[in-house]
């Protein structure tokens, strides 16, 4: 039951469901127990939930066609993590979506979520501006990418998320920041 509070506490940062409505909002909650390298999302299958992480660190990664790991999310407590695209458009995803560590998620389903936005109005406006801000994290992230050396975007995740920084294995990060393992190693001893 704490998943379901620090998801609740999540969501009071933002709007303020009545009793009602943040009873309907547990009743479409699923609570899954996840063990380390575990996928909860591939290739080619649906993606019907959003997770939201109550304990333990996620990424979301794709592979190109040379299988060359590029990871495009990282997700650890009190974040959501999906294929996003596949989710939304209820489409085949593009990503794996894998356990780094054991964990707990409380999954929802596409369709309830939809259902109970229809229902609460409050929840669409939760869902919109946690989507808002994932939209301009994702435009900083690509600024980031395009406009500063492997040098500075280590500094700049290290700053915004040390914690994250000693709870992914360095392949991950690496590929997350676009680099290859041995760069990074490289960087760190020099820092």
């Amino acid at each position: 039951m704490s998943g379901y509070y620090s998801l609740l506490q999540n969501i009071e940062r933002y709007v303020a469901p009545g009793a009602e409505a943040r009873e309907a909002f547990f009743s479409i909650l699923r609570e899954v127990v996840v063990k380390k390298r575990q996928f909860i999302v591939q290739p080619g299958f649906v993606c019907i939930h959003q997770s939201y992480v109550v304990q333990g660190s996620f990424r979301a990664f794709f592979l190109s066609d040379q299988g060359v790991e590029h990871t495009l999310q990282f997700a650890v407590e009190d974040w959501f993590i999906s294929d996003f695209n596949s989710y939304i458009n209820q489409t085949p995803a593009s990503l794996f979506v894998e356990a780094l560590e054991n964990g707990r998620i409380l999954q929802m389903a596409h369709d309830d979520v939809e259902a109970l936005c229809s229902r609460y109005p409050v929840f669409e406006r939760y869902f919109r501006i946690v989507a808002q801000k994932s939209f301009a994290f994702a435009q900083r992230r690509i600024l980031s990418n395009i406009g500063k050396s492997a040098e500075q975007r280590y500094l700049e995740f290290y700053e915004l998320y040390p914690d994250i920084v000693g709870r992914v294995p360095q392949y991950a990060l690496a590929s997350y920041l676009g680099m290859t393992p041995e760069f990074l190693s490289k960087i760190r001893k020099r820092l």
